[in-house]
C-alpha cells in the first residue's frame, strides 16, 4: 500500500486500492464498447452501490458508508481509471453534484424520497443549472417557476445536462420572482414522468461519449411544493455551496487522469523501441516524461491543499479555484504529451490516448470556465 499523502490516511489508501481494482477490472474493460454505444448501462450505478461507492460520504442512516468528503475525494480521483471520461462524468454527476444538495438542504422526507434510493443506485440524479443563455452567469437563469395552488408551474429549458437523458430526478434551478440578479433563485426537484417535462434532444459531444448529455424542456410542468429544496428565493446559496465541491471533484479527477497518463506513458516508453533502444532512453522523451511528472505533482499539491482546507471546514474558495484552474488545462496538456510519446499509436482509437485527450478538453470549460475562475481569483486579490 502506498504511503498516504495528507490529508489522506491509511484508511483512505486502502479504499483507493479497492476502488482502483474495481475501476480497472469491472469498468475499464467495457469502456470502448460503451464509448461506441454512446451510453453505459444503468446497472453500473447498482454495481457501484453494491460496494457502497455511491454513499461514501453519506450517513449510514440513509444507506451510506458514514465517511466524509475525503472518502468521496478518493472516488473522484480513482474514477480516472475507468477508461472513459464520459463514464466517470455520469457517475460523478450523480455522486458529486446531484445528490449533495438533497443531503445538505433537503428535508427528512426529501432525503428518504431521493437520497436513499440514489445511494442504492435505484434512482439516478442530475443537476439542472445551465441554460442556452446562462452558464457560469447564474444570474441570467430564465427558467421560471410561478406559484400556483399546491406548488409551481415551471417553464423554460436547461442544456448540457449530464445524465439528462437517464435521470429520474433533476435538481433544477429556477426563478421564483421577477427580481433580477441573484435574487429569486430557487431549487425544485423535477422528476421523470411529470407532464410537460421532456428531453428535447440528446447532445453529441467532442468527448465524454459514454455519458448522456441532454437539453431539457419544461412546458407548464406542475411541481408540487413538497419538491422545493431548501428555502424559496435562497437557491443562489445552494448553487454556491455546491460549486466548491464540484470544482474540487473536477480537480481531483484531473489529478487521477494525469497520474494514469504518466503511468501509461512510462510503460510505453520502456516497451517501445526506436533507433535501436527504448524510446524512454532518448533525452527528448525523458524530458517530456519529466514535465509530465512535474505537472502531476503540481496539480496534486494544489488540489490536496484545497481539499484539506475544504474538509476542515475552512472557506477554501481561493484554493479550490486555483486547483480547478491549474489542473484542467494541465490535464489536457498531459494528454497531449502522452499522445506525442505514443506517436501514431496514440492517434489510434485502440490505445485510448486520443480518447483521453478529447475527454480532458472539457475541463477548462465545465464547472466554470478558465476565464470565470480567473475572475473569481481576481476578486479574491481585491481587484
Amino acid at each position: 500500500m502506498t504511503a498516504p499523502s495528507p490529508p489522506f490516511t491509511d484508511e483512505h489508501e486502502q479504499l483507493r486500492e479497492v476502488l482502483s481494482r474495481f475501476m480497472e477490472r469491472e469498468l475499464a474493460p467495457h469502456a470502448p464498447q460503451w464509448e461506441d454505444e454512446r451510453w453505459f448501462p444503468n446497472e453500473v450505478f447498482t454495481q457501484l452501490a453494491a460496494h457502497g461507492f455511491l454513499g461514501l460520504k453519506y450517513p449510514k442512516e440513509y444507506g451510506g458508508e458514514g465517511g466524509d468528503h475525503l472518502h468521496d475525494a478518493v472516488l473522484a480521483e480513482e474514477l480516472a481509471r475507468c477508461g472513459s471520461g464520459g463514464l466517470a462524468a455520469g457517475i460523478g454527476a450523480h455522486v458529486s453534484i446531484a445528490t449533495p444538495p438533497v443531503w445538505k438542504f433537503g428535508s427528512e422526507g426529501q432525503k428518504q424520497r431521493w437520497l436513499v434510493p440514489a445511494i442504492r443506485g435505484e434512482k439516478i440524479g442530475a443537476l439542472g443549472i445551465t441554460e442556452p443563455d446562462a452558464g457560469s452567469d447564474v444570474a441570467g437563469i430564465k427558467t421560471s417557476a410561478r406559484r400556483v395552488d399546491g406548488g409551481y408551474t415551471v417553464n423554460g429549458s436547461k442544456t448540457f445536462i449530464t445524465n439528462g437523458v437517464r435521470a429520474d430526478f433533476v435538481v433544477t434551478a429556477v426563478k421564483t420572482t421577477a427580481d433580477g440578479g441573484h435574487h429569486g433563485l430557487s431549487f425544485l426537484v423535477i422528476e421523470k414522468g411529470m407532464d410537460g417535462f421532456a428531453v428535447s434532444r440528446r447532445l453529441e459531444k467532442m468527448g465524454w461519449h459514454a455519458s448522456d448529455t441532454a437539453e431539457l424542456s419544461f412546458q407548464d410542468v406542475f411541481v408540487p411544493e413538497q419538491n422545493l429544496l431548501g428555502e424559496e428565493n435562497k437557491g443562489f446559496y445552494l448553487i454556491m455551496a455546491n460549486f466548491q465541491w464540484e470544482r474540487l471533484s473536477m480537480a481531483l479527477g484531473a489529478v487521477g487522469s494525469m497520474r494514469a497518463m504518466l503511468e501509461r506513458s512510462l510503460a510505453y516508453a520502456q516497451e517501445r523501441s526506436a533507433f535501436g533502444r527504448a524510446i524512454g532512453r532518448h533525452q527528448v522523451i525523458r524530458h517530456k516524461l519529466a514535465d509530465m511528472a512535474v505537472r502531476l505533482e503540481t496539480g496534486r499539491a494544489v488540489t490536496y491543499n484545497a481539499l484539506r482546507l475544504f474538509a476542515e471546514g475552512h472557506d477554501a474558495l481561493r484554493e479550490v479555484t486555483i486547483a480547478k484552474l491549474r489542473t484542467q488545462r494541465d490535464c489536457f496538456e498531459q494528454a497531449d504529451d502522452a499522445l506525442q510519446i505514443f506517436g501514431g499509436a496514440g492517434y489510434m482509437r485502440e490505445y485510448g490516448i486520443e480518447r483521453a485527450a478529447r475527454d480532458a478538453r472539457l475541463g477548462p470549460i465545465g464547472g466554470g470556465t478558465d476565464e470565470v475562475m480567473k475572475e473569481i481569483l481576481a476578486k479574491q486579490l481585491g481587484l
